[in-house]
């Protein structure tokens, strides 16, 4: 008997809170109180939700006409446009209005993560039309780089991008600085001319440096760098790093034929083996 009183009362219990449920749905099942936009909904939970079924699109699209989504307020009332925030809803696939809304402003411990907007929501043929709902960067790169955004971007992530220099123009290819801060060490403050001397445009590394254009490294000349530029420094070089050199014996050598300054052995021997030829010296 007691027993079939107990289930009585759960029974009763449940009935009652299910009925609070209906009449009182904003007190007793509500997330959290309703954004600014629809606080005078607060007390019509079924404006927007279908009983035990949630929230349906359809109701939303019952106030929001989507043709008017980002233009025009429910009441008619005309939208001034904001730079960077483009009417996009028109060219959504579906409307599923809750893949990206959430209304109940609830308690951060128990609030649900917030959908997230995503391209793959737009219609195909709008999802490569990036500038229709985005502002074209006004950077000099991307003034130079026609196309679509797709070329370097993708719709999951803008960073990073994939960019490739062959999107820019023939003319723009080789103007490295226009982009690029030219380097500061020894090295290439010596150097004049285009980067693509040495390097490509698909990767900056490894360099192909012309060393013949200033003393070709043939026979035994073709040694590690580190025999001729000591320390890294390749804005230096010497000569005494092998043979039977000295900066004694060669003062002597080259004063017998007139020759004082030899600092700059290159600036004579353009080649290194007896064929070399040699300018003059006063």
């Amino acid at each position: 008997m007691k027993r079939r009183w107990l289930l009585l009362v759960i029974g009763f219990d449940l009935l009652v809170l299910l009925g609070l449920a209906f009449v009182y749905p904003n007190l007793m099942i509500s997330p959290g109180p309703l954004t600014p936009a629809h606080a005078a909904l607060a007390d019509d939970c079924f404006a927007c939700h279908a009983p035990l079924r949630g929230a349906a699109a359809n109701r939303c699209t019952a106030c929001h006409a989507v043709a008017d989504i980002g233009r025009r307020t429910t009441t008619g009332i005309l939208i001034p446009p904001k730079a960077g925030r483009l009417p996009f809803h028109q060219a959504l696939a579906r409307q599923d209005c809750m893949a990206c809304h959430t209304e109940h402003a609830g308690v951060k411990l128990t609030q649900p993560p917030h959908p997230v907007f995503t391209h793959t929501l737009l219609d195909g043929g709008i999802r490569e039309r990036c500038a229709s709902c985005h502002a074209p960067p006004a950077n000099p790169l991307h003034r130079q780089v026609g196309g679509n955004c797709a070329q370097c971007h993708t719709p999951e992530h803008w960073k990073p991008a994939a960019f490739r220099h062959s999107l820019l123009a023939v003319d723009v290819q080789q103007q490295c600085a226009a982009c690029h801060a030219p380097p500061k060490d020894a090295l290439h403050r010596q150097i004049d001319g285009n980067c693509q001397q040495c390097h490509g445009t698909a990767q900056w590394k490894p360099a192909t440096f012309d060393h013949a254009r200033y003393f070709p490294l043939v026979g035994e000349h073709n040694a590690p760098c580190a025999t001729c530029h000591a320390s890294g420094d390749f804005s230096r070089y010497t000569c005494y790093g092998c043979h039977e050199h000295t900066p004694e014996k060669i003062q002597a050598e080259h004063r017998e034929e007139g020759i004082r300054d030899t600092t700059d052995c290159v600036r004579c021997h353009r080649r290194g083996d007896a064929e070399s030829g040699r300018e003059d010296d006063d």
